[in-house]
């Protein structure tokens, strides 16, 4: 008889759902009085991380949330939005953290939307949510957190955190969901065009991509990490629970700013922090006031465009050893890691700063990451020349787009996560995106990477940070623009020194042939905003043109 035709049972003895709620539950019980949160003068252990979730949990109960329902949350990288990934899950209800930088317009589509049967707010942010409550028919139950370190604000509910979780039972069961396959959190893509959409993740995508990015980022039980990331943002790329299940110290952060990371760093032995490239740009220009020296060697991993080869070696001077991600909203937050390779200890810095810049392979429970013919779905060939859309499939991908059929199954057409980026392939396997299909310039009938621009115009000494998109040409169709923000006390940089820059070291059709300078707009997780930047370029036309003869 065929092992495969026996009559072999999932029981409770060989079959657990798998689900990140399970992380605090072994922590707790492992290392009941290792500290777990530090939260300024705050000192929270696992113990009281545990019971504190149970309580919140055992309150949420009480008024009425229960499998299925979602609990909103509004707040900054505070002690609470950990114990929310907890509590929420535990009892079988969805937690839809919400962008702390959305208008109030936002803020109230994303509460009606999602169906939030409660929410949680810091009161600093109260301006904002009572306009958005205002615009709701059916209000949630408010709950206002009161952080010792907010400022200004009111409150909006009939309670208050503490109050309302000290109602809660310190014993009430983090229960695993009967199904892993449960929506675990709804969060919401920034939205650039119209409303955003609606990402729910499930129980066992949220296990594996935590499991995924402890074992790839190095956690263990001595790490020590920083929250720079927007726990919001992809629930933190899943490092809510990924530092619980190393066991490591969560140091919360209110605000992202150099001194108070800085601060962090020596003070607290921190090992590891994550951010978009603006965080990295921030931590190199931070005024000398603002810095502080420390021994250990800083793990910081960065996701969004490709960090420029100068800003990586720029950090490594500082002590921070960089780790490039890719990833979206739809796979947890990280998908892909440029993961070391024993020959980049011997490879000198240029050539070594510009592999570190590649997306790299999937990570270590990505089943597949693909680079394919967006028509026909074929690979391409490891050539690093042809060009394809990076496609994904794994457990660690969205459930869908909520009440959006039309968009989920677009998503997920011929069977890919179809991400939208356009990359290539090496003949290393290594994954190179060269831009969104959207961003990438066609000029005379020839493909120019905006990405490839940026990384000649950021290794410029006075350039701080850049973004190229297409502005229209009568004659070529479209030409790179340049958008560039010169570093602090810079020498006066022309229009033309920029432009000659370029040619000196690319391709001159290439090169921009308009450039404008000043601040550059960014969206609430630090990502440049291209598509103010197009729209900009698009109102500029011929008026504001720097031309170049090619």
């Amino acid at each position: 008889m065929s092992i495969y035709t026996q009559d072999l049972d999932r029981t409770a003895a060989n079959y657990v759902p798998l689900s990140p709620v399970s992380f605090l539950l072994r922590a707790a019980h492992v290392a009941p009085h290792r500290i777990a949160i530090v939260h300024g003068a705050r000192r929270i252990t696992y113990a009281q991380f545990l019971e504190r979730s149970r309580r919140l949990a055992g309150a949420l109960a009480r008024a009425g949330v229960g499998k299925g329902d979602t609990v909103a949350i509004l707040a900054p990288n505070i002690p609470e939005m950990l114990e929310a990934h907890n509590a929420v899950p535990g009892l079988g209800a969805v937690l839809c953290p919400i962008n702390t930088r959305l208008d109030a317009a936002s803020v109230a589509f994303i509460l009606q939307h999602g169906e939030a049967k409660v929410l949680l707010t810091d009161r600093e942010y109260s301006p904002v949510v009572a306009r958005a409550l205002a615009q709701l028919p059916r209000r949630p139950l408010v709950i206002d957190i009161d952080d010792p370190l907010a400022v200004g604000g009111e409150r909006l509910g009939t309670t208050d955190y503490e109050s309302f979780i000290a109602g809660g039972d310190p014993a009430h069961p983090l229960a695993l969901p009967d199904d892993e396959w449960q929506a675990i959190t709804l969060n919401y893509t920034s939205g650039t065009t119209g409303n955003p959409k609606g990402v729910v993740l499930h129980h066992r995508g949220a296990y594996l991509n935590a499991c995924a990015n402890a074992l790839a980022f190095g956690l263990n039980p001595r790490s020590v990490y920083l929250w720079t990331l927007p726990m919001f943002h992809c629930d933190g790329w899943t490092y809510t629970w990924a530092v619980t299940l190393a066991g490591g110290v969560h140091v919360c952060l209110r605000r992202v700013e150099p001194a108070p990371i800085f601060a962090a760093i020596a003070e607290e032995g921190v090992s590891h922090l994550c951010g978009a490239p603006v965080v990295l740009t921030m931590l190199i220009h931070a005024p000398e006031t603002a810095r502080r020296s420390f021994r250990q060697t800083v793990q910081i991993a960065t996701g969004g465009a490709a960090p420029p080869s100068a800003v990586i070696a720029a950090m490594a001077a500082m002590g921070f050893a960089v780790t490039h991600l890719y990833g979206l909203t739809e796979s947890y937050g990280p998908a892909t890691i440029c993961e070391w390779q024993p020959a980049l200890d011997s490879m000198a810095l240029e050539p070594k700063a510009a592999f570190m810049a590649r997306q790299g392979v999937g990570h270590p429970l990505l089943q597949e990451a693909s680079v394919r013919d967006p028509a026909t779905l074929a690979a391409v060939p490891a050539d690093g020349a042809t060009m394809g859309e990076l496609m994904l499939r794994s457990n660690t991908i969205m459930m869908g787009y909520l009440k959006n059929p039309s968009a989920t199954a677009e998503a997920f057409a011929g069977g890919w996560f179809h991400t939208g980026d356009l990359a290539v392939l090496h003949p290393d396997h290594y994954v190179e995106i060269k831009d969104r299909a959207k961003d990438v310039i066609i000029s005379g009938g020839e493909n120019i990477s905006s990405l490839e621009v940026e990384e000649v115009l950021y290794k410029h000494p006075d350039v701080m940070e850049a973004a190229v998109v297409a502005q229209p040409d009568p004659k070529w169709g479209e030409t790179p623009h340049a958008f560039v923000t010169l570093k602090p006390g810079a020498a006066a940089v022309s229009a033309a020194d920029i432009i000659a820059w370029c040619r000196a070291g690319m391709a001159h059709y290439k090169c921009p042939r308009h450039v404008s300078f000043g601040p550059l707009p960014k969206t609430s997780t630090g990502k440049i905003q291209k598509f103010e930047l197009r729209e900009r370029a698009r109102r500029a036309g011929d008026q504001s043109a720097t031309p170049a003869k090619v």
